[in-house]
């Protein structure tokens, strides 16, 4: 059940997708509520409707069973206080990173203000990249561009960020350096996050909370808090406590896959 102190709230949704081969259900019974202000992370093997959950959120699609609730509202219709950094960044190859990162602001109003550019430029300097406002996507290296979703996805200011394997394309060090950003980023302005990944360690080192998603169709194994205070660094992980709790997903998902 859904309380006022719920920033998104899943509620018995369930989504059936019409196909050329039939009916295909991506999601049953998902009964999932997040706090503001909450790291969620959304685990589960490929086809289980992760990112499913994610557009159902942003009102990209609606649910076919039950109610996705964004602040006590059924959603109906993508929002401005919904940001969403896809997997790939997605950027506009012939724009400047400012412009990029301007760019709902044009969308949305049809014109972009010197106070808007201002804004843009404290976001992009926050996210790591001053100096580069200028630059092509084509001259960033992959990491940077996905610095510069992720500035585009906060320019807005949302209260909701949610966030679809934006790291998955990264090489490891550079995807673990990019989660550690992303955790102080989330620090310095906190928001309700939805994080859907395939990685465990990526999953356990960010969120506040770990939900486990079933193999199709995707229904919650499990929603478990994650035993791990903050700040966190890779040192986090190694205690036995926290390798217990890796095993334990581990666990969860192999049982799915094999039941």
């Amino acid at each position: 059940m859904s309380t006022e102190t719920d920033a998104i709230s899943f509620a018995d949704v369930g989504q059936t997708f019409l196909t050329d081969n039939g009916p295909l259900t991506a999601l049953s019974g998902v009964n999932v509520n997040l706090r503001r202000h909450e790291f969620v992370a959304v685990l589960g093997p490929s086809g289980c409707g992760k990112s499913t959950l994610l557009r159902l959120t942003a009102g990209l699609i609606k649910p076919t069973e039950g109610t996705v609730s964004v602040f006590g509202h059924p959603v109906s219709q993508p929002r401005d206080d919904i940001g969403i950094v896809f997997q790939q960044a997605t950027l506009l190859p012939w724009a400047t990173v400012e412009d990029n990162v301007v760019f709902p602001a044009k969308h949305k109003r049809g014109r972009v203000s010197a106070k808007d550019r201002a804004h843009a430029r404290e976001i992009i300097a926050t996210c790591g990249l001053a100096g580069f406002e200028e630059r092509l996507p084509g001259e960033l290296s992959g990491g940077m561009q996905q610095r510069v979703g992720i500035a585009r996805a906060l320019f807005l200011n949302p209260d909701i960020l949610l966030m679809d394997e934006p790291f998955s394309a990264l090489d490891a060090l550079t995807r673990d350096a990019m989660g550690f950003e992303l955790l102080r980023l989330w620090q310095a302005s906190p928001k309700t996050v939805l994080f859907i990944t395939h990685s465990i360690p990526e999953a356990v080192i960010l969120a506040d909370r770990v939900v486990v998603m079933s193999e199709r169709p995707g229904r919650v194994i499990e929603d478990l808090k994650v035993p791990l205070g903050r700040p966190r660094d890779e040192s986090s992980l190694r205690s036995v406590e926290m390798q217990d709790f890796l095993a334990h997903l581990r666990g969860l998902l192999i049982k799915d896959k094999v039941a």
